[in-house]
């Protein structure tokens, strides 16, 4: 069993799960582990012929009927691996196949060529090995890692077949050759590993309809880095919630990288699907808080998830401000906020405000009498999605 811990609901922020190595397997774990493949000779493994400038900066898109998945290529830290797949890929060896090994929250593993075929079921993940030599780099097996899968103590029987780590695995870290990364669709990733299981054997078939390589593109400019003051004052944040919709207005004078950074965040649609998971009536109502998040988050909301040095200032904390939740640690914010619902001095100049409620005051008031358990409500009061606007 995967286990790890959260922090309780109104830390500001919870330590990222961390599932123990989910070691990839070259044969079904079920009935009885496959006797290990003799090695291949010499002259069967694969080699590249592909010039170098054919396998850099490629990306690989793995459509799935569960979501699309993109992968960046590491054509520097493998080159001889990532020639294979795009070699393969580009037969279309990967088109049909279906991702056959699920741990959730650990790895999803796919590519068994023999997994076209319903009927070759009992045979998945032996399938589509002993084409690859071992390529050793400094890649870590951290979350978003794509590496080769090997028969067990056969470090030169990589071939067809892939793991893609949905959580850090770092104790795997050398013992298998990472050859790419997960530039989009972690989140997809993560629902496949999360599909109903016999095992470790998915119940359904999650399959790889269509696998393309295609040129990386430009890297896209972090949003909210360039905007002047006035520029950031402009915008609202409206956050629609199961109660009604709020508006927000920003302070980026006073709090000019928690305005960015919440912007950012909502930009991307990390808040989408969130809660508010605390209320304490006459002090504050809280939300924003990654734990309540319906949805696993994507490579880029995932990237923009970040500590936030603290921005104290002279707004004191009235009725409908909007501040950022820290821990013990004043550095400690990331993405929980809370709307303050009475005027409360012991929160000045220990929490940064960087907003005010503008609109719908009276639906953060219908949100704070909602029943609660301690702090808790005993209901879901769900923030559905943040839309900004940019008043002229």
């Amino acid at each position: 069993m995967l286990l790890w811990l959260f922090a309780g609901p109104q830390a500001a922020a919870p330590p990222r799960p961390q599932a123990p190595p989910a070691r990839p397997q070259g044969a079904r774990p079920q009935p009885q582990p496959a006797r290990a493949p003799a090695p291949a000779p010499a002259d069967t493994y694969f080699v590249s012929t592909l010039t170098p400038a054919e396998i850099q900066g490629k990306q690989a898109v793995i459509e799935t009927n569960l979501g699309t998945i993109v992968l960046d290529l590491l054509g520097d830290a493998a080159p001889n691996h990532v020639a294979h797949f795009i070699t393969r890929a580009r037969a279309g060896a990967y088109d049909g196949t279906i991702f056959h090994r699920v741990i959730p929250n650990g790895i999803i593993q796919g590519g068994d060529p023999l997994s076209k075929d319903p009927a070759q079921s009992a045979r998945y993940g032996t399938g589509g090995m002993r084409e690859l030599r071992f390529e050793r780099n400094g890649e870590q097996m951290s979350r978003g890692a794509v590496a080769a899968t090997l028969a067990p103590s056969l470090p030169d029987s990589g071939g067809s077949q892939f793991f893609i780590c949905i959580f850090d695995q770092l104790p795997l870290t050398g013992q298998y050759t990472v050859f790419a990364r997960v530039a989009e669709g972690l989140n997809v990733a993560q629902k496949i590993s999360q599909v109903e299981a016999d095992n470790t054997v998915p119940k359904e078939r999650v399959v790889m309809t269509r696998v393309t390589i295609r040129d990386k593109p430009a890297a896209a400019a972090e949003p909210f880095t360039t905007e002047t003051t006035e520029e950031l004052s402009r915008y609202r944040a409206v956050l629609e919630t199961s109660f009604g919709n709020v508006t927000f207005q920003f302070f980026p004078d006073k709090a000019p990288n928690h305005v960015r950074n919440f912007l950012r965040l909502a930009s991307v649609g990390f808040y989408d699907g969130t809660a508010f998971h605390r209320v304490v009536k006459g002090f504050v109502i809280q939300g924003g808080f990654l734990p309540t998040r319906g949805e696993p988050l994507d490579i880029t909301q995932d990237r923009y998830v970040r500590k936030m040095a603290p921005e104290f200032n002279d707004i004191p904390h009235d009725k409908g401000i909007v501040s950022l939740a820290h821990g013990d640690d004043p550095g400690s914010g990331d993405t929980s906020f809370f709307i303050v619902t009475a005027r409360t001095p012991v929160l000045d100049g220990k929490y940064t405000a960087f907003g005010r409620v503008v609109e719908g005051m009276d639906v953060v008031e219908r949100i704070e009498a909602v029943p609660v358990n301690g702090e808790t409500p005993t209901m879901r009061v769900e923030l559905r999605k943040v839309t900004l606007q940019d008043k002229p």
